[in-house]
């Protein structure tokens, strides 16, 4: 069982070595509406993640996770407090982002390949060299990246052409083609039967072990958080919050097989005890 004491020390251990954190939210939260139309979705809400972190948020549906995941990008800014991404409020500097979401949303008309190479055309640096680069270098980076998830052979492909279990893997190459220095996952494999997605967790890891972006993973699959998190935060139901924060000392590569451990079971227990507890029995 990972106990308290062992929690701690892996966190203070962490903070000691690290520089300052890439993305913080200081008492930060946020109200949706206005006058009796007014939701409080966030509340209170302090967050730290490090240079090539790998959080997990979980808590259930309307907790505020995604609305997280929107203010570390500036998609919507918080009623009080601070986001701050590398020392400055968010918005004040660019910052490279990379998103994946339950649907992968791949534009048919284009082929693999072109579907991936999206942010190379868009954001900067990137896009001030896609007409010289995009037959060669940005093209052989996108060839790497299908190989590593297991799709090699198939850049020139059509998403129709696809499964939704490979639709999701280049969804994952796209978000990470422009080497983003963050990584933004929400619930991107949830649609995905258990296998498949199982399957994808692997992959993923693999991804963040070899190029270690920084990571901030929504979901509501409790094993899913265990398995790929280095750091897991609890949240309560709206107005959300974050209640605890464990960390997952587990080793890596992790294998499912792992998640059969009587240590991995006690954890994802208790997880999920924390959530459904009610939230006048939580604490600061």
């Amino acid at each position: 069982m990972i106990h308290a004491a062992l929690e701690e020390q892996l966190k203070n251990s962490a903070e000691a070595t690290r520089e300052e954190p890439l993305v913080q939210l200081q008492n930060v939260s946020h109200t949706y509406g206005t006058g009796k139309r007014t939701i409080t979705a966030l509340k209170q809400t302090d967050l730290k993640i490090y240079q090539g972190d790998f959080v997990a948020l979980v808590g259930p549906s309307g907790c505020g996770k995604s609305t997280i995941l929107k203010l570390v990008t500036g998609l919507i800014h918080a009623s009080t407090g601070y986001v701050l991404v590398d020392g400055r409020e968010v918005g004040a500097a660019p910052v490279r982002v990379g998103m994946a979401f339950q649907n992968p949303t791949m534009l048919p008309w284009l082929t693999l390949c072109d579907n991936i190479m999206l942010p190379l055309k868009i954001v900067p640096p990137f896009r001030q060299q896609y007409r010289r680069k995009r037959k060669g270098e940005f093209r052989d980076s996108v060839e790497a990246l299908l190989a590593q998830v297991g799709l090699a052979g198939f850049s020139d492909k059509y998403p129709w052409q696809l499964s939704g279990g490979m639709l999701q893997r280049a969804s994952l190459c796209r978000a990470l083609v422009h080497e983003p220095q963050l990584l933004m996952l929400d619930e991107p494999f949830g649609a995905l039967d258990q296998f498949t997605r199982e399957e994808l967790w692997g992959i993923m890891q693999e991804l963040w072990m070899t190029r270690r972006p920084t990571v901030l993973l929504v979901t509501h699959d409790l094993k899913e958080a265990v398995y790929l998190a280095n750091r897991i935060c609890v949240m309560q139901a709206r107005p959300g919050r974050i209640i605890q924060e464990s960390a997952v000392g587990f080793a890596r590569p992790r294998t499912i097989a792992l998640s059969y451990d009587p240590e991995f079971v006690t954890l994802t227990q208790r997880l999920r005890e924390l959530i459904m507890r009610p939230a006048k029995e939580t604490v600061q």
